[in-house]
This record gives C-alpha cells, structure tokens and sequence, in this order.
C-alpha cells in the first residue's frame, strides 16, 4: 500500500505547488517536464526506478490537473464576474440570515462543476435544497473582494458571488430527489436539538458537536475554547467518526467484517454528506474506509496511505482545497500523531506495566503534543496564537466531548421517535457541555494560558523550538535524558521570550499602537502600566477587531484595560466588542450620550453590566490619567442625525507629544472641533474616517499642524482612502501611514526625546 501512499503524496505536493506558487502558464509545461523525466526513470535502477517513476507521474498528473480544473470549471465561472444577468440557481443547502436578508450556495444551471453564493432577502429562508430561483443577478469574483485576495470560498469549490438585483422567481427543481437527503437529515438534526437543548450555548455547542456548524454559539463561548485550545472539538472529524465506528462495532461486532463495512461505510459517507462534507471530516471517513475495507482485500490498514489517499481524494475533487485552513490543520494534526503519538507513548510507559490513570494520562498527552506538532506553525502563521495549556484542555476535556457526542446524537435521533425519553438522555450532554465550557474558561483566564505572535520575540523561539527538539532527535544518547533537557531549554527560553516580548512595549513613556484591524478602527495606548483602547471594530469579517486588541494587550501584560472608549456606534468602530470584554478586563466604558437608532447603544450597556464594566458618558471635554501621558475625550460637538457626527473624538498628550483622534467626523464636525478646542502641536493624526474625502479637511490640518497622518483601512467599497484626503495630507506636509499597506503602526515616544517621530 506504500506505492499508494508515494503516488497520493506526490500528487497532493504537485496540486500544492500549483496552487501557491503564483501564474498557470507554467503548469502543462512542468506536466510534460515531469512526464518526460519519468521516461527516462526506466532506466534507473530497481527500486529507485519504481519510486521515481511513482513520484514523477503523480507530479504530472497533478499539474495537468489543475490546469484543467481551472480551464474548465473556474475560468467559465470567472468569465462572468462583473456582469448582471438573468441566471437560474439550484440551492445546494438551507439558507442562512445575514445583515441584510440571506445567502445560500448555490449552482449555475450550465455550470454544473462549480458554486457560487447567492445573496438574496428573507424569503430564500422559506426555501429547500434542490429548488430554484431564477434571478437578476450582480456576479462578482469569489476569488479577489475588491482589494484582496481571498480563498475562503474558492477552498471550497466558490468562485462567484451572486446578488439580488431583480424579482426573483422560485421553481420546485429537485428539491424532492434522494440527492439533498442528507442535507435534510442535517437540518432536521439541528431542529430536534434546538428543541431539547434550546438556543443558548448548550444547543449552540450539540450542534456544533453533531452537525459542524458552529455560527450559533455566543462570541464568549467561542472564545474561550479558542482560548484554551478546545475549538477543534467542534469540527467534525476522526473523534467524530470514530464514534460512529465504534457504534458500528457495538451493534454489529469487531469481527464480523463484511457486516461491519457494509453498515459503517455508507453511515460514514452519509455523516460526511449530512455535515457538509468539510475536508476534516472527508478525511476521516476516507482513512477509516480504507481501514474497515482493508482486511477485506487481506491487507494490512497502513496511516501514512490512508491519510494521502484522503488528501488526494479531497484534492481531485477541488484542488483549490490545498489553501483551506481546515484542511491543511486536519491533516497537519494527523501527520503529527501517525509520526509522533506512539513513539511518545511508548517513551513515556518506560517499558513498565502501568496503572489505567497513568495509561490514560499518557495516551492524552502523547496524542496532544503529536497533533500540535504540525499545527502549531499553523495555528502561529494563520491565527497569530499558540494555546500552551491545550495539552492539560484536551487531557480534561476530551472524554467528555465524546460523551457530549455519543449521548447528544443518541438523544436528538431518539427525539424523531420518542420525545420524553430523549428529553431525559438530554440531561446529561447539557452538563457535560456545561463542564467543558467551564473547563474551558476557566484555563482562558489563567495567565499565559496562551501567547500570540504580537509578541516580536515568540517566532524566533517558536523555531528555536524545533531546531531543538531536531537535535534532540538526532542525537543517539539517552531519549528521556535528551527530551527533557530540550524540554527544560524550551521551558527557560519561552519565559527569557515572554518577558522580552512584554518589556519591549513598555520602555518608552508612550506607546500608541494603530491597530490593523481591515475597514475599522481600533488604537491602543499603554503609558507606565496604565492602557486604554479607543474603538474595537471592523467591517471585514475576516478579522476579529476584538481578537486583535485582546492579542497586543496580553502580549503587552496587560491585566486590566483602565479606559474603553467608543467614539460612536458604527459597526466598524464597535462590532468586536463582545469579545474584547470576554477576553480582557475593562475598568471603565467611555460613550457618547447619544441616541442610537441601531440599539448598539444598549448592546454596549448590556455587554459592559455583564462583565462589570463602568460606564460613563461623556458630556464634556474630561481628562484621564494614563501613567506619564493623559487623555482628553471630547464630547460630540456635531449636530444633525448622523452618528457620525455626534461621535467623540481624544487627544494623549505625553510631554512634548501629542496624538488626535476624530473617529468618523466630517468635515464640518472637524471644524466645529478645531474652533472649540486648542489642537495645535498634533504630531500624529489619526485620520478621520478611514481617510473618506468628507474628513480629514484643510481646517483641521492647519489647526492641528501634524507631523504623520495613519489611516486605518482595509478592503472596502467606499474608495477609501480617498484621493481627495491624500492629497490634503501631502499639502499638510504629514507622512503618511496606513494599516492597509502597512499593517499594524507602531508609534513610540519618550518625554525626554527633542526630535521629531
């Protein structure tokens, strides 16, 4: 089976070397390359000939094939991005609500390959899979929003986006063929556990468990399993399917292995349907087919054949999955415990018959540290986090969640049939939810119980790390003894690494920090111990304003946040929020006594009762202590309906310097502002809404005379920031920064400094 196992591999490199490294015109001529070099392999000598023939077919085919994929079912796709027509859609799942009505995936009739979303009103929320609707529609690429590059959608097989611009018309289609069976069965499944475990958290989290969705539970919640290294219990996977393989075996018996295959494997498959079919769980139910089939065709089930084989099934199907974090996370987790886990265990029993618990213990911790083996430059490249108490999470939680699975899925299928005494099997998954989320934050909470890459010093450690452990490995000494010394080396250099990391942000009197958040805004001051944070938002769903803040401000040591101030209640100055305040202490919650039409207003009231946050509004012009700087808040000098308007705006003075804040103000607000308050000596501007061409006006640079100009953008529809703004910077004579080139700005000032930025 290892000839399989080199072929899939191969093949699974070629789709990803295709797939990153950048243009396609040299992908058929790599193709011929590599099937000419296979030629002449013939004549190399047994068996590097057979292993390079293997190798060197797979890497054609796998380059020829995604030339062809993308010629035949992208491009068509693509082809019609930016154009409005009148196009018929088969719905391929149930729709969801978004913020403006509902989307769905859907597929183009004439392109049966590939998918788009659709984004219509409410009524496609009354709609089944398998009908229709026919539809004036804006298309648009899946693969470039605007200014950036994305492949959230095309990872799973996405290439347009569709959205409402006619009266649509609603056909029957297919919507009563077995081929949506499972897609139903999911959402029966969701329905039976909202009725026994409600719409909280607990309902949220069985059917994240049971079906794969996880949008139902509350920011909190996602927060700390995130936090303390447990999210990943709530993608369904090998823990899930293995489940199911032990049911199976439970009601048909181990070694009855025809039965066996011929119930499991269509269970397996059907799971995989009813749960969306994500690479995670397509891996699993692949490399556990192979397992049950195997000793069928008297073979030996191999993991390292099972496992490429997967991948290159996924792969076959879209090769543009290869950039799908779940997939490249799932099967990082199980490299690293087919390579690691047993030798770790075996390690650690020493060789002696040991107790259950010590047995238990050990089999936890050895299959932690194998699947964080890989995941772990993963997690620090795409998430900017490593989770250290995610080996004692998984050890506390982990026989649980199988609990929470076995017994939720037990009850919600019992519901279809006998509701009272699924009401009662239903008792006991909603305190093992109950527990885990407990677990989980409580370990989100401790201290260091995870550290993020806004550390600058953790990456050099991080691959420190693996050189170490490397070496460790190399060399031919005691293992116990050469483990534990890179262990210790490890242990000693992360603390030297934290500590660095934390005194880096905290030598200077001021440290102002332009959060890069996309089309938002969210700035963090830090003076002598003493924080504060004006705004936490963003409108690009692909970042989390409310994690990014909570990031920096760990990374900085930070206990406590002393001020939270909200300039107005946009959704981009605001949104992340809930998740800032369940991930970091907040003293006081400064707002803009305003009236907010939108109820973010009271949103924020509820949100800071809740974690016992202060709140105070500001009405006139206060100042704030924040160590060796201080705080003026303005209060909202515009007048009109718009919430722009009426938001407020902050200057930190430390010593000689001085940063100006003005949220969305526009041009007027600007004016009333520069002729109410002193803002001369303004050496960094913040400027004002996202660099519109209704803000940052020539008032407002003559008054407040700046030096550096930061806007905060990101991808956007608005323009922004706008040619008009950029060139009344230019005249101003300020430099100008942005987070959208830039990334993060960092701005460092000490008192005693008599030169500019």
């Amino acid at each position: 089976m290892r000839k399989l196992a080199l072929f899939a591999g191969a093949f699974a490199l070629g789709i990803f070397l295709a797939q990153y490294l950048p243009g396609t015109a040299w992908q058929i001529p790599a193709a011929a390359g590599c099937f000419a070099a296979a030629l002449l392999a013939l004549a190399l000598p047994s068996p590097s000939r057979r292993r390079g023939l293997i190798a060197l077919c797979a890497l054609s085919m796998a380059f020829g094939w995604n030339w062809l994929y993308i010629r035949q079912v992208q491009a068509p796709l693509e082809a019609l991005a930016g154009t409005e027509q009148v196009v018929t859609m088969t719905l391929c799942d149930y729709a969801v609500p978004t913020d403006y009505g509902a989307k769905v995936t859907v597929r183009l009739a004439g392109y049966p390959l590939g998918r788009a979303v659709y984004y219509g009103d409410e009524t496609l929320l009354d709609l089944r899979p398998g009908q229709t609707v026919t539809d004036l529609a804006a298309l648009s690429s899946a693969a470039r929003i605007r200014d950036d590059d994305i492949t959230t959608f095309t990872s799973k097989g996405v290439f347009l986006l569709a959205y409402n611009r006619g009266e649509p018309e609603v056909g029957e289609g297919s919507m009563d063929s077995p081929r949506w069976w499972p897609v139903r069965a999911g959402e029966a499944l969701r329905r039976q556990i909202s009725a026994l475990w409600g719409q909280g958290d607990t309902g949220a989290f069985l059917t994240a468990i049971l079906t794969g969705d996880k949008s139902g539970l509350s920011e909190a919640a996602s927060s700390d399993l995130s936090e303390a290294g447990l999210y990943h219990i709530l993608a369904v996977s090998g823990l899930h399917c293995g489940f199911l393989l032990a049911l199976g075996e439970l009601l048909v018996g181990r070694h009855r292995r025809r039965l066996l295959a011929a119930v499991t494997l269509p269970a397996l498959v059907f799971y995989a349907l009813l749960t969306g079919a994500s690479p995670s769980v397509v891996r699993a139910c692949v490399m556990l087919s192979l397992l049950v089939a195997a000793p069928l065709f008297r073979r030996e089930g191999d993991g390292i054949t099972s496992l490429c084989a997967a991948l290159m099934g996924i792969l076959l199907v879209n090769p543009f999955a290869a950039a799908s974090i779940s997939l490249q996370l799932s099967f990082a987790a199980m490299a690293g415990i087919l390579a690691v886990t047993g030798r770790l265990y075996r390690l650690l029993l020493g060789g002696k018959r040991r107790g259950r618990v010590f047995r238990f213990t050990a089999a936890s911790f050895s299959a932690s540290l194998g699947a964080l083996m890989f995941t772990v430059p993963l997690s620090a490249g795409y998430f900017g986090y490593l989770v250290l108490v995610s080996p004692l999470s998984n050890l506390l939680c982990l026989w649980a969640a199988s609990l929470v699975f076995i017994m939720g899925l037990t009850a919600a299928v019992l519901a279809f049939v006998c509701p009272a005494a699924a009401a009662i099997l239903a008792l006991a998954p909603r305190v093992l939810v109950w527990y885990i989320l407990s677990v989980a934050r409580f370990l989100a909470g401790l201290p260091y119980h995870a550290l993020y890459l806004a550390n600058p010093y953790l990456k050099y450690w991080l691959g420190y790390v693996y050189v170490l452990f490397g070496a460790a490995w190399a060399m031919r000494s005691g293992p116990k003894r050469r483990y534990a010394a890179a262990a210790a080396l490890a242990a000693v250099s992360l603390a030297a690494a934290v500590k660095l990391g934390e005194a880096s942000y905290h030598v200077n009197d001021l440290e102002a920090l332009v959060l890069d958040v996309g089309q938002g805004q969210s700035v963090l001051l830090a003076s002598e111990g003493m924080y504060a944070l004006a705004d936490c938002g963003s409108s690009n769903s692909w970042y989390s304003a409310g994690g990014i803040a909570g990031d920096y401000l760990a990374s900085m040591g930070c206990r406590k946040l002393d001020y939270l101030l909200l300039t107005h209640y946009d959704a981009d100055h605001v949104n992340g929020l809930e998740e800032l305040l369940s991930r970091v202490a907040v003293d006081t919650l400064y707002l803009p006594d305003t009236e907010d039409d939108s109820g973010t207003r009271t949103w924020a009231e509820a949100l800071a009762a809740e974690h016992g946050t202060a709140v105070r509004y500001v009405t006139a012009a206060q100042t704030l202590p924040l160590g060796a700087a201080e705080l003026t808040v303005y209060p909202p000098v515009g007048t009109g309906e718009d919430d722009n308007e009426r938001g407020l705006s902050l200057r930190a003075d430390c010593g000689d310097f001085a940063l100006l804040l003005t949220g969305d103000m526009s041009a007027a607000a600007e004016q009333r502002l520069a002729e109410a308050y002193d803002l001369s000596g303004t050496d960094v501007l913040v400027a004002g809404h996202h660099g519109s061409k209704y803000s940052t006006s020539a008032e407002l640079l003559e008054a407040a005379q700046p030096e550096v100009a930061v806007i905060s953008v990101g991808s956007n529809s608005y323009g922004h920031p706008s040619t008009e703004a950029l060139r009344r910077l230019t005249a101003a004579g300020a430099a100008i920064c942005r987070t959208d080139l830039q990334g993060t700005v960092r701005i460092s000032w000490n008192r005693g400094d008599d030169h500019g930025l």
